[in-house]
């Protein structure tokens, strides 16, 4: 099986709010696309230092994260990131790691989207495709 990517736009939550509120302009929201891997066995999504700075985000706190060797590591997460992925929005904080933008299994959920390993692509869940349906319980 090879990588799955997908294109995501990330903004910062915070410059939204903020442009709801007319405290800002639009053109002043801080955004970046970019290819995004999805790993199905990460739990949060992650993102390297430049695209944290990219956005403008502020680390929130430190938190233990277990890498994928069984190695655990303190690593900082972000404020919030209203994420963007085939038209499904989400916000989360990022854990701020790596070289590239990842989308872990929570951001999946949160948008109600499936990975087609053997096309090597993301897709809304077949039984919803118009629309996500979140599990509450």
């Amino acid at each position: 099986m090879g990588e799955v990517k997908v294109s995501v736009k990330l903004n910062n939550a915070m410059d939204l709010a903020m442009q709801r509120r007319d405290l800002i302009k639009p053109t002043e929201v801080r955004s970046v696309t970019v290819e995004a891997v999805v790993d199905t066995g990460a739990v949060r999504s992650c993102m390297p230092v430049d695209v944290m700075q990219q956005l403008g985000l502020r680390v929130v706190r430190r938190i233990n994260a277990q890498m994928a060797n069984g190695e655990v590591n303190s690593v900082e997460m972000t404020e919030g990131v209203d994420m963007e992925i085939l038209g499904r929005l989400v916000t989360e904080a990022f854990l701020v790691l790596g070289d590239e933008v990842l989308i872990g299994q929570t951001a999946l959920e949160a948008t109600d989207l499936l990975v087609d390993c053997n096309r090597q692509r993301v897709m809304p869940h077949p039984d919803h495709p118009n629309s996500a349906i979140i599990r509450i319980r």
